[in-house]
């Protein structure tokens, strides 16, 4: 097989920034394929003094020649799609020429959406974090094979196929007592929202990607959330609930794995979380607060705000040892300018002993060890090469590299497509 296939997935908790580094290096690229997750993603875009969020629609949609894939890996809100796709044609972006949608991918019913907020409240205290978008729940009815896929959709019974599983799904709100009537009006925008994609090129994606790689059609596959949160890998069961590693993206369009050729992973300078879950160099004070508010640390999906911390160089090595990345790529350092020294997570005390990887008991008490470098106080978001990096910085990044297991070959210093560059 032909080696063509690129990937790009996250390496910490997610917001990353994976959309823009997608959006960047598209043009090298016929087919960019989302390959996991739901609209609990959010991918941020800016452009030409512009912001766009993709939930659901990859990030290459914006380049005129690209086709853009939603693989059978995604599970899908017709709703959000449908206002997703209705926002992009009304900035002029011709969404139908350039999307297609596997006949494979699962549905996102409101009953769903009901069930993960039924299932949230229910866990009290010990409350996952869940975005409430209906993710896990439409993936447990995938894993249980009672799910309603996007293919299903085009068949004539499609209609008595959903109000069988929506009657499935009020049995079980009924025991956790949920007001099932404040989603009447949600079935009714569903079937609206039906009809709408049914215009759209819906078909076997995994088909359609095997014969581009046998044409040299060059794909690369967008991940979604991040490594830390992978069903199999992450903080269980603080994660999301599909595969967000290199293995997801085979699984999750249909393409083999010795198709894949570069994988790039993306890290911020520092690390944030969303929700619950362990975070061993959270920053819970005022330098955290400095870091939310400097980085604008708040879900594009949600709203709420990221927890941040210092760079965690244990956790980024086990993710990059699961994916088997390539080339890493460092977004955001520009956040930590004005900053007199930033510390370095490189090991960890747990119990009683020093170690450099993630225990299976992230619950227990974990001591990160930091190592310090000086900041380089100056703003950094105009650099636009290796060249106009100040000495401090550069130093920085030398640092990370003598602990991480592969090279940083790209740095973005600020949310525009302009602001990244390579260091080589």
């Amino acid at each position: 097989m032909k080696r063509i296939v690129d990937i790009v997935l996250g390496l910490q908790w997610g917001d990353e920034g994976k959309g823009k580094i997608v959006d960047v290096i598209a043009p090298k690229y016929d087919i960019i394929a989302r390959f996991q997750g739901g609209p609990n993603a959010g991918h941020t875009i800016e452009f030409e003094n512009k912001r766009y969020v993709l939930h659901t629609i990859p990030s290459g949609i914006f380049h005129e020649g690209i086709t853009c894939v939603i693989g059978n890996g995604l599970v899908i809100d017709l709703i959000t799609l449908r206002e997703e796709i209705e926002r992009l044609i009304n900035t002029g972006i011709p969404v139908k020429e350039r999307l297609i949608i596997s006949d494979k991918a699962h549905l996102i019913l409101p009953t769903h959406k009901a069930l993960d907020s039924a299932y949230e409240q229910a866990k009290g205290s010990q409350k996952i974090g869940s975005t409430l978008r209906g993710i896990s729940p439409s993936y447990q009815d995938k894993i249980g094979r009672n799910g309603l896929r996007m293919g299903d959709i085009l068949l004539p019974d499609f209609e008595a196929r959903y109000y069988a599983v929506k009657s499935y799904h009020y049995k079980i709100l009924e025991q956790y007592h949920y007001p099932v009537e404040q989603i009447q009006e949600s079935h009714r925008k569903f079937f609206d929202a039906v009809a709408f994609i049914q215009q759209f090129r819906i078909q076997d994606t995994a088909l359609y990607l095997n014969n581009a790689i046998q044409n040299n059609k060059k794909i690369l596959a967008e991940g979604a959330q991040g490594s830390l949160l992978d069903v199999d890998f992450g903080s269980y069961p603080y994660v999301t609930s599909s595969n967000t590693t290199a293995a997801g993206a085979c699984t999750g369009l249909g393409i083999p794995p010795n198709t894949v050729n570069e994988v790039y992973g993306v890290f911020k300078a520092y690390c944030t979380r969303v929700g619950s879950g362990p975070f061993p160099t959270e920053l819970d004070n005022e330098l955290g607060e400095y870091i939310r508010i400097k980085g604008n640390e708040y879900g594009s999906t949600t709203g709420r705000k990221r927890r941040t911390g210092w760079l965690d160089i244990p956790a980024l090595n086990y993710a990059i040892m699961l994916s088997g990345v390539t080339q890493l790529i460092q977004t955001k350092a520009d956040v930590l300018s004005q900053l007199e020294e930033i510390q370095i997570c490189v090991g960890y005390l747990y119990q009683g002993k020093k170690i450099n990887y993630l225990p299976y008991n992230l619950q227990d008490k974990i001591t990160p060890e930091y190592i310090t470098v000086p900041g380089w106080k100056q703003d950094i978001s105009q650099c636009r090469n290796k060249a106009d990096l100040p000495e401090a910085f550069m130093n920085f990044i030398e640092t990370i590299s003598r602990y991480v297991n592969a090279p940083i070959q790209y740095i973005s210093v600020g949310p525009d497509r302009s602001q990244i560059f390579s260091l080589n």
